[in-house]
């Protein structure tokens, strides 16, 4: 029950303390307008080259654009503990290490979701891109197992948080290499065969595939394979993540250095 309620409460408690400050003037424009905008411009670039429809534009960058709350929130969970000096606190804590940061990623899958959700309403309502009806809870399924997969990804940069500084910087570029790698905006046939070699174990990729595909008329059995091939990215990125946390943990309690910006 102790592990259930760190799991519960402290990920519940750390998400407030990360976001509570965020309000809706500041929220709105970076969550919900940003993918918004992202979608149009991608789009209006790819009518004037040619390279494919709005629908291909709309469903890629919607899906993608959850790497900015789930890479960004969850490199934050531990950075900014450390910025504040509060991270050693947490980590002398004999608090179970699983349940400590696994709790701390729930909500910032279910907001990536909503993130990639808003904005892939959004930019269908805006281009005129038509979505079945029949499709929306596989494309709800979707959407979640996407946003858990750069989760994952998230906690192998709040790893990195131990060690660098500059943790912004590594997630902007992350971001610009998740809109580059996963075909979001790039059809993954164009790219070179290394390029499409690492598309293939990496976030969002096979998720945007499995929305396309569901947006086009396929049923969700058609898609099971690429939903299934992103959850295992999910959770290899998870445990990797999580073994580096604890690595770098204890690299820093043998040399003092949890707190050191």
């Amino acid at each position: 029950m102790t592990g259930v309620r760190i799991f519960a409460v402290g990920g519940l408690i750390s998400y407030r303390a990360l976001f509570n400050w965020m309000t809706p003037a500041i929220y709105l424009p970076s969550l919900v307008f940003a993918p918004i905008f992202q979608i149009l411009l991608m789009s209006y670039i790819g009518r004037s080259a040619g390279l494919a429809s709005d629908e291909f534009f709309v469903v890629g960058n919607a899906i993608q654009y959850a790497a900015v709350p789930c890479l960004f929130a969850m490199t934050q969970l531990v950075g900014g503990e450390k910025y504040q000096q509060t991270l050693g606190a947490i980590l002398i804590s004999p608090a179970p290490r699983l349940p400590l940061f696994f709790g701390r990623a729930v909500p910032v899958v279910v907001n990536g979701a909503f993130v990639a959700a808003v904005a892939l309403l959004a930019g269908s309502l805006i281009l005129g891109v038509r979505i079945p009806a029949s499709a929306i809870p596989a494309l709800a399924l979707v959407v979640l197992v996407a946003a858990f997969s750069c989760t994952g990804l998230g906690l192998i940069t709040a790893a990195l948080a131990l060690r660098i500084r500059e943790n912004a910087i590594l997630t902007n570029v992350l971001f610009g290499f998740l809109l580059i790698f996963t075909g979001a905006n790039i059809p993954l046939d164009e790219l070179p065969d290394w390029m499409h070699a690492v598309s293939q174990v990496i976030p969002f990729t096979n998720s945007i595939e499995a929305a396309r595909e569901l947006v086009d008329g396929e049923s969700l059995g058609s898609v099971l394979d690429l939903v299934g091939t992103e959850l295992v990215i999910g959770v290899a990125y998870l445990l990797a993540g999580y073994g580096l946390l604890r690595f770098f943990e204890g690299q820093g309690r043998r040399h003092a250095t949890l707190d050191r910006a």
